[in-house]
């Protein structure tokens, strides 16, 4: 399915709508004006496999835009448009595209990164003009509103969040159909395990730039239902906009519970939210004590899922299942997830290593980057894959996440998974955010350091320090333990709640030299 499948029934209904004003794009507006970007598109020559990037801040045309690509048979990459222009002139050359569509409130960014895509065909802007930009809008407007009669499928190709080096571009198949035809994975998930349909009326409140944001809208979009995106997040925004738009369903990162949490009971209290039939969550894993608060809150609404941009495994969970196994991520729903040890060989139960999902052929490959590709593959089975996580399946076939392989800390010949530290600390009262992190020793190889980011009101010093240190002790085993603490005002965490470790590390390098 898609939007245009609507509007027989609903075309005057809301596709989507912007949360701070109000401003709405009908399913009918939403089909003709993605018709005639289609139709530009092949005036400019792009065709079924070609390239698009674009870069824009939360707006309705990210859809306009996105469902021409899907059917064009164009490769879409969404670009953050958080990244310096060099940062993402970097992502425009390497996905190789032909044309680059730049938001005109990014203006001030424009103009340098202009300058970096020499090699692109076609730059255009929308929502303004800018300098060297061709005007899409007005292009966009004199085309037909009539669909082309031939319409490939597109398909997305987003890139890694970076957090811990160059991002990589996560190149699908281009699916063998046309944009009225089944077969989208996204769209039938959120149908069958989620239940969203026409009444579906779903809350964003991430960057559209980012895959679970982009593709969750796409497919409520595409059962007919109404998207409702905040600009950006603020945790008594969001539920104030629950209460205003009666959202039945939404998706969160742990970070945004964490915020919405710390709100005091009064504000909290002072919102109806008891529209929400589906709360789901994913990106990172939640913190138990964390989970169990916004279950005491929201009720046995809470739905989890662990996948990747690459898409190659998912597992899910729901609220009792979680209460019966509190901590993980669920069961695998697509792929088999595998547990394997250094050299390749699987573990059993309860063991810690790599997760790898097992499919029937290799689900993604990393753009430009063949060895990449290579080393995301299990060493003697070629169609398990893995995104570097770590982590075990309990007797029952549930998944348990401890961390990231490379944010593991090595401290005299002892594993330490951060992950395990940092969700104590954003438990803590006085704690709105933390990072931890290995520090390089010349005795203990690394040395464990925690970031925090005090609650407001808050001082950050030696007493706040040994309050935290106390109460670690009394949790987790000495040796992991943070040998310093240090604070911040605000940490580097990507605006869907990933911790750019890489940034950190360069701050407590900066802090120590």
């Amino acid at each position: 399915m898609y939007p245009g499948a609507h509007l027989d029934t609903t075309p005057d209904k809301p596709a989507v709508i912007m949360a701070a004003t109000g401003r709405s794009v009908t399913f009918a507006e939403l089909e003709s004006n993605s018709i005639q970007l289609a139709r530009h598109f092949r005036r400019l020559g792009l065709g079924r496999g070609d390239h698009l990037a674009v870069l824009a801040t939360n707006t309705p045309r990210v859809f306009d835009l996105y469902w021409a690509a899907m059917r064009s048979g164009l490769y879409l990459t969404m670009v953050n448009w958080h990244l310096t222009a060099a940062e993402a002139a970097y992502i425009v050359n390497d996905c190789g595209a032909r044309a680059v569509i730049v938001d005109a409130a990014l203006d001030s960014f424009a103009d340098e990164f202009r300058s970096l895509v020499p090699d692109v065909e076609h730059l255009l802007s929308f929502g303004g003009a800018l300098p060297g930009f061709a005007d899409l809008d007005r292009a966009a407007a004199a085309e037909s509103t009539e669909p082309l009669p031939d319409q490939p499928r597109g398909a997305d190709m987003l890139y890694s969040s970076g957090t811990t080096g160059r991002p990589k571009g996560i190149k699908p198949a281009l699916p063998d159909r046309q944009i009225g035809d089944p077969g989208d994975t996204m769209t039938a998930m959120n149908a069958t395990v989620w239940g969203v349909g026409p009444e579906t009326v779903y809350l964003s409140p991430a960057p559209l730039y980012h895959a679970a944001p982009l593709r969750t809208c796409a497919a409520v979009q595409a059962l007919g239902g109404t998207v409702v995106v905040m600009d950006r997040f603020d945790a008594e925004k969001a539920l104030e906009y629950i209460q205003r738009y009666r959202i039945t369903y939404s998706q969160w990162v742990p970070t945004m519970f964490v915020r919405m949490l710390k709100l005091s009971r009064t504000v909290r209290d002072s919102y109806d939210v008891s529209s929400l039939r589906v709360a789901v969550h994913a990106a990172a894993p939640c913190p138990v004590e964390v989970k169990r608060q916004m279950i005491e809150w929201w009720g046995p609404i809470l739905s989890e899922y662990y996948s990747s941009t690459e898409l190659n495994g998912l597992t899910l969970v729901n609220t009792d299942e979680w209460l019966r196994k509190p901590g993980t991520v669920g069961k695998a729903v697509l792929g088999v997830a595998r547990i394997c040890a250094e050299d390749g060989n699987e573990l059993g139960a309860g063991d810690i290593g790599t997760v790898y999902f097992e499919r029937e052929s290799l689900p993604f490959e990393y753009h430009n980057a063949p060895d990449k590709t290579r080393e995301a593959q299990h060493p003697t089975h070629p169609t398990w894959t893995t995104t570097g996580d770590v982590g075990y399946l309990d007797d029952d076939g549930y998944l348990f996440l401890t961390d990231r392989d490379s944010f593991m800390i090595i401290s005299g010949g002892v594993n330490i998974y951060p992950q395990e530290i940092e969700n104590l600390l954003v438990e803590h009262p006085k704690v709105i955010d933390a990072g931890v992190i290995g520090v390089p020793d010349l005795e203990m190889g690394e040395t464990v350091t925690a970031v925090v980011e005090p609650t407001a009101g808050v001082v950050g010093d030696e007493a706040l320090a040994a309050e935290l240190n106390a109460y670690l002790r009394e949790r987790i085993a000495k040796y992991k333990v943070p040998r310093r603490i240090v604070f911040s005002g605000d940490l580097p965490r990507t605006p869907t709640g990933k911790l750019i470790k890489r940034k950190l590390s360069a701050s407590i390098a900066s802090l120590s030299a």
